[in-house]
């Protein structure tokens, strides 16, 4: 009873169960659903409403990021460990999100902090070249598979360097991005990031929709999944193209799988037109296996970013690859600055990712996901629910959609409102995940059995409800 079924292989572990049959959600129920949540919601999370309210006066929204913020307000976390976190109200909530991969160790991993508190003997801040730095350069480049890598302390700066890189290289200023990719903050990569449809135009062309604060200069978007649009715009504007940016994986809008063939089609028309082809993974990384996506799915790009997975819950970032593009760097074309780039406590946390993410302990994690995965799918099957799940690594999701989700516009007509009110649910029961709706839960190598069983299990309860 299943369209599409897990692939898994050597090279490829991905996931999308749709099933046969399905029937309707009413609004009401949603409606009704979403009413007890919320009221629930403020009864059990007081001190965090306080919190919130105290955090405002000094922060815009109350919230060190933008996206942390959702009404009438977040949870404050107190303390966490683990698989777990504990809210100022005091709950313990089983954390989903662990900082979008940042936390693929667990909170406050042993050996995190054994090589932490090392380095802090030897120093926090050099601000100069020191063999720290040296050997995590080592460890990410062998890692990964790339010639030479520079450290940032962000997503965002490692896709805007990245970006200059190509620009660099090509002597050519603009750049093309998928439709609601999202890349960071900076300019250009802001770009149609979730665009509204009465404004993104045509579907297989794209109008690229341009907040009016940005800076942007000139850039072109594509849909997901669609070499053709793709040859369509580098036929015509190859000329003043420098890169093609893309997440192998989108895992901004859920978790948006490459048709099979695309990537490699990619790849094929980056290297006719001449165009820098960029893959950010700064949210798969270590996510989707112990040397990334690229590497999982067997294509390489010129360049690549990272962060997040690769520090382990320390600020960190990179940008990499090629070292005919890097060698833009290295000539001055394309300087690099930054006061705390490669800082030692930072090059802590990539000795201690490299001990702890073996292939083995990743497998034994993405194992987890695939069981979470395939429960609920029989969950689904069970309850006839209009949804189907998705997963990637150790990344994995449930999309409120009776089909699959290749681009933004399929994205776009799934259900938000049932997704909005298992959000709420799952917090309700102590199970957090990502503020957004289009975001997906995260196994970490702090989760087990128990952790899994916790998910399933809730989701039952999510389903029951809804069909009540």
């Amino acid at each position: 009873m299943v369209t599409q079924s897990a692939i898994r292989s050597h090279h490829i572990a991905t996931h999308r169960y749709v099933p046969a049959t399905s029937l309707p959600i009413s609004a009401e129920k949603v409606a009704s659903i979403l009413s007890a949540e919320w009221e629930l919601f403020s009864k059990t999370t007081k001190a965090s409403g306080a919190e919130n309210a105290r955090a405002s006066r000094t922060m815009p929204l109350g919230v060190p990021s933008s996206f942390q913020h959702w009404n009438p307000y977040p949870i404050s976390i107190a303390s966490a460990s683990g698989a777990y976190m504990t809210d100022v109200d005091g709950r313990q909530l089983l954390d989903l999100s662990m900082g979008f991969g940042a936390m693929l160790a667990g909170h406050l991993n042993p050996i995190v902090i054994e090589e932490v508190q090392a380095q802090l003997k030897q120093g926090m801040l050099f601000v100069t070249p020191s063999p720290t730095s040296t050997d995590a350069a080592e460890l990410i480049c062998k890692r990964f598979g790339i010639d030479q890598v520079r450290f940032t302390n962000s997503g965002t700066e490692a896709t805007m360097y990245a970006l200059r890189v190509a620009r660099a290289a090509t002597g050519k200023s603009a750049i093309v991005k998928i439709e609601g990719g999202y890349h960071g903050s900076y300019d250009p990569l802001v770009v149609s990031t979730k665009p509204p449809l009465d404004k993104a135009g045509d579907e297989e062309n794209p109008t690229p929709y341009v907040d009016p604060t940005l800076a942007p200069g000139e850039v072109f978007v594509v849909p997901f999944n669609n070499a053709d649009a793709l040859e369509r715009i580098f036929e015509q504007h190859a000329d003043k193209l420098a890169a093609f940016i893309v997440e192998p994986v989108l895992e901004n809008i859920a978790i948006v799988l490459p048709d099979a063939g695309y990537l490699e089609r990619v790849r094929e028309l980056c290297d006719k037109y001449k165009i820098v082809l960029i893959f950010d993974e700064v949210k798969t990384g270590l996510t989707a296996g112990a040397h990334g996506a690229a590497t999982r799915l067997g294509v390489k790009p010129d360049l690549i970013t990272l962060a997040k997975s690769i520090g382990g819950g320390l600020p960190l970032a990179a940008f990499g690859g090629k070292k005919h593009f890097m060698d833009f760097v290295t000539n001055g074309k394309m300087p690099h600055f930054g006061t705390f780039n490669a800082n030692p406590l930072a090059m802590a946390g990539v000795r201690a990712m490299e001990r702890i993410c073996s292939d083995r302990a990743l497998e034994v994690a993405e194992e987890f996901n695939m069981q979470a995965l395939t429960r609920i799918g029989d969950i689904i099957d069970e309850y006839q629910l209009p949804a189907h799940t998705v997963g990637f690594g150790v990344k994995g999701c449930v999309t409120w959609s009776t089909t699959p989700v290749r681009n933004y516009r399929d994205y776009k007509a799934t259900d938000f409102g049932v997704a909005e009110a298992h959000w709420l649910f799952a917090i309700n029961r102590g199970i957090m995940t990502p503020p957004g709706l289009d975001e997906q839960w995260l196994i970490s190598l702090a989760h087990g059995q128990a952790e899994i069983d916790k998910l399933v299990e809730e989701f039952r309860d999510f389903a029951k409800t809804l069909r009540s």
